[in-house]
């Protein structure tokens, strides 16, 4: 993937998806070093705790959520609020992560653990941040994951109504731009199914994973 620095190969050998059946959890255990979280999103896992900050899963919801590129809806007055915001890049990545992270967020996750990982990712170049700012403030944004063709979108947050909406649609229109394929975004929640989010089987998911993966845009 252009530019990122391909880590140290995992130690362990990840299972396929296909053999959770029902489950969403396919492993537990494991670590957050480099080469085992991007074996993870190849594979279609993705890693986070079970339970509150207790043991490491890896995951793969069936079924999956994803944002079509070409079917982000943006309504009249999303719209104008996305002329109140500027969006930025990579300016504030690990802030960005803390703000998702916040512990007074209900079902909190994003533990030190976490936020190590994937800030050493950023430095490698593979994860990322689309971020609102107002007035020279940073009120919301979203991070996530680019391996191949694939963005993983991993959370969300906002301090400013509409904040983290205009991010996300900002992140459509890059991803579109710069020739990525899959937009993942884990599981659907009202507020992605209003933004055009969709569910598609564990099997389309890798269907559509392997194809993403067949191509190298530049972030």
């Amino acid at each position: 993937m252009g530019g990122a620095i391909e880590p140290e190969a995992t130690e362990w050998e990840l299972p396929d998806p296909a053999v959770a059946g029902e489950s969403e959890i396919v492993a537990i255990g494991a670590d957050l070093a480099p080469g085992t979280i991007l074996a993870a999103y190849r594979r279609g896992l993705f890693p986070m705790k079970v339970g509150w900050r207790h043991s490491l899963g890896w995951w793969s919801p069936n079924p999956r959520a994803i944002i079509p590129l070409d079917g982000v809806h943006v309504s009249r007055s999303l719209r104008k609020s996305q002329r109140r915001f500027e969006i930025r890049i990579d300016a504030a990545f690990e802030a960005v992560m803390r703000g998702c992270g916040d512990a007074t967020r209900p079902h909190g996750w994003i533990d030190e653990d976490f936020v190590s990982a994937y800030c050493e990712l950023h430095e490698m170049g593979w994860t990322h941040s689309v971020e609102t700012w107002l007035d020279d403030e940073l009120v919301g944004g979203l991070y996530g994951i680019a391996v191949g063709g694939l963005f993983a979108g991993e959370s969300m947050f906002h301090r400013v109504t509409d904040a983290s909406k205009v991010a996300l649609v900002a992140t459509v229109q890059h991803l579109r731009t710069a020739g990525y394929r899959l937009f993942d975004v884990q599981w659907l929640t009202p507020h992605l199914s209003s933004m055009g989010a969709v569910e598609v089987t564990r099997e389309e998911y890798a269907d559509l994973l392997a194809a993403a993966l067949t191509v190298t845009p530049t972030w």
